[in-house]
Order: C-alpha cells, then structure tokens, then sequence
C-alpha cells in the first residue's frame, strides 16, 4: 500500500524529449520537461524548461530577457561565459552557472565542445535553482516542481524512503516534493521551481 507521504513520480526517458531551436537560431535544445502558460505557446507563454543542449563554437548566447537561468556542464571541459560582470567558469564538469537571461554572454571554448544542461525559468511566474548531487551527496528539497536527471549514468535517488532509479539520459518529474533527497550513485541533477502564484499552467 503506498503512503499519502509518497512522493508521485512522473519518469521521463528521451522518446518524451522535443527538439527546440535556440532562440538566436544557433543551435538545438532538448527539452527534458517545460511548462507553459495556460493557452500560451513559444517563448512567451513559457514558464520554465529544463533542457540540453551542445555548445560547439564559441558564441553569443541568445537574449532571453525577463528569464533566470541555471546553466551545468555536463559532458567536456573548457567552457567559460564572459560577462560585462567577468568571466563565469564551467571548466569542471558539473559546475553550474547562475545568471539574468538579458545578461549579455559569450561563451568561449578552451578544449573543444561541450554539453550542458540548462533551466530556464520565466522572473513573473517562478523562481528557480539547480544543483548537481555526486554519490553519497544530500540536500533539503522543498519545491513545487522537482526535476531529476541523470546526465551521465544510470543514478539512484532516494525521497522519503523511496528509491527512484533513472537510466542514463533519463529523468523524473515530483510535484510538491519535500524532504531530504539522498544520491546513493550519481550523479544526478536536481531542479527546483517554486511558483510565484498558483496561475494555471500546462505541460
């Protein structure tokens, strides 16, 4: 029987994936999961979207205006974003990069392409944050929407009790999720979204 405090997983695996042009037209995203608005469509009526993507020049990240960002390396090394602010350093691999959507950035490769994950969420409707968690790591998750991904390799999570296992390149939705998360093998990156208000949205 399964307790009202169980957590309810909605796994995603990439035949659920969409393709996404970048909004500059330099590239393809991968969407993992997005929401929007409720009769909303584009970028517009997007509220957030975790997605992947691979950087394979040096360029100028598109303008997204009015959208907080979270951006993670995930396969390579070498890349770095330059900022009017100073240079944001993703050369290790999982580091995560924090930044205003109308940031002007140009990333720069110093060791060939790279890999990474980005969440994307709109300032009006929600804040956001994402963390990558390596074998035996915890955090505290309270979050409206909790998205989990394995990057890499196949990980194992554990949320109230409960072992959620993803494959490689796969992922998990958790609606109201709150308590200690526990990465027994990772890594895995963890996604918080927390609404502003309870307008109505769509998947």
């Amino acid at each position: 029987m399964t307790s009202p405090d169980s957590p309810r997983i909605l796994r995603l695996s990439p035949a659920d994936y969409r393709r996404s042009p970048w909004k500059n037209g330099g590239g393809v995203t991968i969407d993992i999961a997005a929401e929007w608005r409720a009769g909303g469509a584009g970028w517009s009526g997007l509220v957030w979207r975790l997605g992947r993507t691979s950087i394979i020049t040096p360029g100028p990240f598109s303008d997204l205006s009015g959208f907080d960002r979270a951006q993670v390396i995930v396969g390579g090394r070498g890349l770095s974003l330059t900022t009017p602010g100073g240079d944001l350093d993703l050369r290790a691999p999982l580091s995560v990069a924090r930044f205003s959507g109308e940031t002007p950035i140009v990333s720069r490769l110093d060791d060939g392409a790279v890999d990474v994950v980005n969440l994307l969420g709109a300032r009006d409707a929600v804040t956001i944050d994402m963390i990558a968690l390596r074998d035996g790591e915890t955090m505290d998750v309270a979050a409206d929407v909790c998205l989990l991904y394995a990057p890499t390799r196949p990980a194992t999570i554990t949320l109230l009790g409960k072992d959620i296992a993803l494959g490689a390149d796969h992922a998990a939705r958790i609606d109201k999720a709150k308590g200690l998360l526990a990465c027994a093998t990772g890594p895995v990156l963890v996604a918080s979204i927390n609404r502003r208000d309870q307008s109505p949205t769509s998947s």
